[in-house]
């Protein structure tokens, strides 16, 4: 069994506004050293089985068709075993 933990994020060209309104609520609470937040999302899957790579290539799969949008968003992710 393995856990994937998946990071998507706006690619950095793409405007991010709602990166811009945590700036902002940030800056109103006082922390005015931040100077750029971007928002993206974090998803944790678990697959069954034992071949890693065969793990591998169905998370990038799950990313390209669904999890990620390629034309504004990019993708990274970490696979490690898990406990069953």
């Amino acid at each position: 069994m393995y856990l994937a933990k998946v990071y998507v994020t706006l690619k950095p060209t793409v405007n991010d506004p709602q990166g811009l309104t945590i700036k902002g609520g940030l800056h109103s609470l006082g922390f005015e050293s931040v100077e750029a937040v971007r928002a993206g999302k974090y998803l944790e899957i678990r697959l069954a089985g034992s071949d890693r790579a065969q793990a591998e290539s169905q998370v990038h799969e799950m990313c390209r068709q669904l999890l990620a949008n390629p034309i504004i968003e990019e993708y990274r992710f970490e696979l490690e075993e898990a406990a069953g």
